[in-house]
């Protein structure tokens, strides 16, 4: 599922696209956000998918080399524990992926290029060839060489994320959230799953899609209030020099301390701190650590910081 740290990615750069409009409108940008979460949902499909590709262009041309004119010994009698991989036979033939992807129309056929490249990367990585040679066969070792494909080579293929930048904006900055949702789902796979088996849905649950939605509004709402916070607790500053993104990054992670009394506040803080490596420089991290310290500490002060739910009260 789409995670709240994916959730806030997201509407940090709606938020960024939002104020850097001349056009400000709330409900737009709160489609745009949704839109955005389905396009990486739909990445999630379109990886799952591609890793079924390679394996069938890897069976086509076994096919080709046992047609040929004078076939060798090899051509005759391959090594077919890569194209028979569980795994990947559970993929192929899984329903909810299938029906996914029919309806979204998403394929790989306008990019034979790139399975090509893709499973060449493959038989020369020594995972491949390790895997191949080991003449025993289990769920668990298909399943631990999937993942490694994922994390091995797609993640690092070049070529590979030059095509996903080029058929949609979107996809940018997620193909590393969307392999790790590919390895959550890898492990719900065993033996015994049938074309039934559930993929990740795109929220955990409907506290996720509302915590998306009001994310984005009180951050919105309370743009004027949370500005004035940073410019007071950046006295030293001025504030029109402080990086945009970097006051965008504080004030969502003051939006959470104010108007989201379930997340803890170190969750909040250290959310976006994390996020901060990601959008700004080490200087700014520093920076954008002290001021969200010491913004939150005087609000736990004049009782602004109100927490409820088991642990957290007084928090």
């Amino acid at each position: 599922m789409i995670s709240r740290r994916i959730i806030r990615t997201k509407v940090l750069q709606v938020l960024y696209a939002y104020y850097s409009s001349t056009e400000k409108s709330l409900s737009k940008t709160e489609k745009e956000l949704f839109f955005c979460i389905t396009k990486t949902y739909d990445l999630y499909h379109y990886l799952l998918l591609l890793v079924v590709d390679i394996a069938d262009y890897a069976e086509e041309r076994i096919e080709i080399r046992r047609k040929k004119h004078q076939p060798t010994q090899e051509d005759l009698h391959p090594n077919t524990k890569f194209i028979s991989n569980q795994l990947i036979r559970q993929l192929r033939d899984n329903r909810q992926l299938n029906a996914y992807l029919n309806q979204k129309k998403m394929s790989w056929v306008n990019h034979p290029e790139l399975i090509k490249e893709l499973y060449g990367f493959l038989v020369e990585s020594d995972f491949y060839k390790e895997y191949m040679e080991d003449e025993s066969r289990s769920f668990m070792d298909d399943r631990k060489f999937v993942d490694k494909i994922f994390n091995k080579i797609l993640l690092l293929t070049e070529d590979l994320h030059q095509v996903l930048e080029e058929q949609s904006i979107y996809w940018n900055d997620d193909v590393d959230f969307v392999v790790t949702m590919i390895s959550k789902t890898l492990k719900k796979f065993n033996e015994y799953s049938d074309t039934d088996q559930r993929l990740l849905p795109m929220f955990k649950d409907e506290d996720d899609r509302q915590f998306a939605k009001n994310l984005l509004r009180k951050a919105v709402i309370n743009h004027d209030d949370l500005r004035e916070l940073i410019k007071n607790h950046s006295k030293n500053w001025d504030v029109e020099r402080i990086a945009f993104m970097d006051i965008l990054i504080m004030q969502m992670a003051i939006t959470e301390f104010l108007y989201f009394p379930s997340i803890p506040t170190k969750v909040s803080l250290n959310e976006y701190i994390e996020l901060s490596k990601f959008y700004s420089t080490e200087k700014s991290r520093n920076f954008i650590n002290g001021i969200l310290d010491k913004t939150l500490k005087d609000l736990k002060k004049t009782g602004d910081v109100n927490k409820t739910g088991r642990g957290l009260i007084g928090e």
